[in-house]
């Protein structure tokens, strides 16, 4: 359920990497916190592909390693998310299925603007995220490698491997199998396209050891079909352009696709200057502690 609860900064006459340009481009966030006298106490937290601008809360809180009480939590949301301009929310003949491509390049320019204009500091302490998240993390430490000082992408990459996008074909695929999808241009949310998406997506968030041990049961799932149903309702909240709009993000995503490095990805790698921590998924299926 959407939230309300979040600010939207607004640029304008926004060009992004396609060379398209868009008029107007929104921007939500939520500050947690505020910034201390010296203005060293930023954190930078996006957030990941199903995420809104309140899944992050969970990663931060009194007491704990981010503490809103000693930290300025800032958490952009991802273009297409729903809050910050997506398909489903953008006006006029851009909209829908026509909304342009939004790199994670293209992304994390527009967190630096905002970052410029709400809560301007000489460092980041800390960029952190999970998921497409943790690929924004990657994109500020090799973009603006003098501003960050420490950085944390977890269960995430660099760049989107082989294997992770042909997963991604295939939860595309199973959602424009509906015949409600009409390309993009449904009058009413493709439902089944939608379910088969999130039941296809169920089979690759997990590893195969946690459906054979039956760890689905510790997260309150008495079987497989439960979990498997809870993954369908979930989708169900969800725009179809705005989730295929975040696929594309994904799959695009490289470090080093952009004028910046030209393709050289290992030149955009050691161009990293902050204190890093990575951490991947022993069992994740795609994003796993080889493809980091």
């Amino acid at each position: 359920m959407l939230t309300t609860d979040y600010s939207e900064f607004t640029l304008r006459d926004v060009r992004l990497q396609s060379g398209q340009i868009l008029p107007e481009i929104k921007l939500a966030y939520r500050l947690y916190g505020e910034l201390n006298g010296r203005r060293d106490n930023l954190v930078v937290l996006p957030t990941y592909f199903t995420g809104r601008h309140d899944s992050n809360a969970p990663y931060f809180g009194a007491g704990r390693a981010l503490d809103p009480a000693r930290h300025c939590i800032l958490v952009p949301c991802l273009i297409g998310n729903g809050e910050s301009s997506s398909p489903s929310t953008h006006k006029g003949p851009r909209g829908g299925a026509a909304f342009p491509h939004v790199s994670v390049h293209d992304n994390v320019r527009l967190q630096h603007a905002l970052i410029k204009a709400v809560c301007p500091v000489e460092r980041i302490a800390l960029v952190i995220g999970w998921s497409m998240g943790g690929m924004q993390t990657y994109e500020w430490v090799t973009q603006f490698p003098d501003l960050v000082e420490a950085a944390l992408p977890f269960c995430a990459t660099a760049r989107c491997s082989p294997h992770n996008f042909v997963f991604l074909e295939g939860v595309k695929a199973a959602l424009r199998a509906d015949q409600a999808w009409q390309d993009g241009q449904y009058s009413a949310p493709p439902r089944n396209g939608l379910r088969a998406f999130g039941r296809a997506y169920a089979g690759w968030a997990y590893s195969g050891a946690f459906f054979d041990d039956g760890l689905y049961r510790d997260l309150g799932f008495p079987d497989l079909e439960a979990l498997l149903s809870d993954w369908e309702e979930g989708h169900l909240s969800w725009d179809a352009n705005d989730l295929l709009h975040k696929i594309r993000t994904w799959q695009l995503a490289d470090v080093s696709a952009n004028d910046t490095y030209k393709g050289d990805f290992a030149a955009a790698l050691g161009a990293v200057t902050a204190r890093m921590i990575i951490m991947p998924s022993s069992s994740d299926m795609y994003f796993s502690a080889r493809q980091s």
